[in-house]
């Protein structure tokens, strides 16, 4: 899966990673050698079509050129509900863009981005506003960390 991505992607330029939930998405993007997640912003979730034009807006102007979204497997592994809204999501903004897409498994990814931003001592309302894109990073690091061994 994710060697299929990576061999759809040219050699340079970033891809963006995505935490995709039922009010926000998370958005993260790497630099373009991969090396590196940051997070970058959250976009407030309305309805399919204003997310899709905010999001391709946002990663056409960041040059992204491919899309991680994290998979919220259930701890056992198993598939749930939220899976297939992710999958639902990538299907339907597929159809909007050419960009390679694949998805990350993301179980844990907002406890370690919660943690990360607790022992940065940061109040819980500003913590509120980053742990999206934070978790994000979480899950397009773990790609670029992969990428880097294949």
């Amino acid at each position: 899966m994710i060697e299929d991505f990576v061999r759809a992607l040219p050699r340079y330029g970033a891809i963006a990673g995505l935490d995709l939930g039922d009010k926000t998405i998370g958005v993260a993007i790497s630099d373009t050698l991969r090396g590196v997640a940051t997070p970058l912003q959250t976009i407030r979730r309305v309805k399919f079509t204003l997310d899709a034009e905010a999001l391709l807006t946002l990663l056409k102007s960041r040059q992204v050129v491919g899309i991680v979204f994290g998979l919220p497997l259930n701890m056992d592994g198993t598939e749930g509900p939220r899976v297939q809204k992710t999958h639902a999501f990538a299907r339907n903004l597929s159809r909007l863009t050419d960009l390679p897409l694949t998805f990350w498994d993301e179980r844990l990814s907002t406890v370690a981005a919660e943690r990360a931003l607790l022992e940065a001592d940061m109040s819980r309302r500003k913590r509120a506003e980053v742990i999206d894109h934070v978790a994000a990073a979480y899950i397009l690091q773990g790609v670029l960390d992969r990428m880097g061994h294949l």
